[in-house]
């Protein structure tokens, strides 16, 4: 059982700011889960179903610490040992049509090798997270899978744009700036929804193959996340 994971909540009604007290959550993570539906209606459109079967999650409790991904984790609807992998999509790309892209989580297991074959079909480059200091691979609900021994990764673009006029790092700070965890992450922002059709296709290609692979991912020797969950 191969998942795609995405969360539903955000911070609901909080303090208002400019008078706005709704934090809708248009990017984090309203796109994540509009991905999901989409990557649900290309798998059913396919002449023929992938050998393995697919788990769409829909999570709450994301922002209040990883909650809803943590009980699913804890407690699945299948036998756990079932799941192979997760993918994690908080937040599908919306800001800038990119040639890179980032797996948090990728170094730790083979679904590395799966992105950058991806990546190289969609004329990309799989490149190391620009941001590590954020930790953003266990601050996602993936870290509720990885816990459990399931390897998983999250997706995400790098900063260079297709444009060579846009600057994804200022908008991707703009964005954490000004939007992020506020009531304007709203529908009022510039969306480059390009982007979002090329986040959409390699975390299709990357399920895919997963779905299709007679073996399921395993943890690279030695990685901390694989000798220190992996025998669960």
């Amino acid at each position: 059982m191969w998942v795609y994971s995405a969360h539903t909540d955000h911070l609901g009604i909080g303090v208002p700011i400019n008078g706005d007290s709704i934090y809708n959550g248009a990017a984090d993570d309203a796109s994540g889960v509009a991905a999901l539906l989409v990557l649900a209606q290309a798998f059913k459109s396919l002449p023929r179903p992938p050998a393995r079967s697919i788990l769409l999650l829909a999570t709450t409790a994301e922002e209040k610490g990883l909650l809803g991904a943590d009980y699913f984790a804890e407690f699945p609807t299948v036998p756990r040992n079932s799941l192979v992998a997760d993918l994690n999509m908080d937040g599908a790309s919306v800001f800038y049509a990119f040639d890179e892209v980032v797996a948090l989580g990728g170094p730790s297991s083979s679904l590395d090798s799966l992105v950058t074959q991806a990546a190289s079909l969609l004329g990309m480059r799989l490149i190391p997270d620009p941001q590590p200091e954020q930790l953003g691979f266990v601050r996602n609900d993936e870290y509720s899978f990885v816990r459990r021994g399931v390897p998983a990764i999250s997706l995400g673009e790098g900063f260079h744009a297709k444009d060579p006029q846009v600057d994804g790092k200022k908008l991707s700070d703009d964005y954490v700036r000004l939007h992020y965890h506020a009531p304007s992450d709203d529908m009022s922002q510039h969306f480059d929804f390009d982007a979002s059709v090329e986040f959409m296709q390699i975390n299709f290609l990357v399920g895919y193959d997963v779905a299709q692979a007679p073996q399921r991912p395993t943890w690279n020797m030695n990685d901390f996340f694989g000798n220190t969950f992996g025998h669960r």
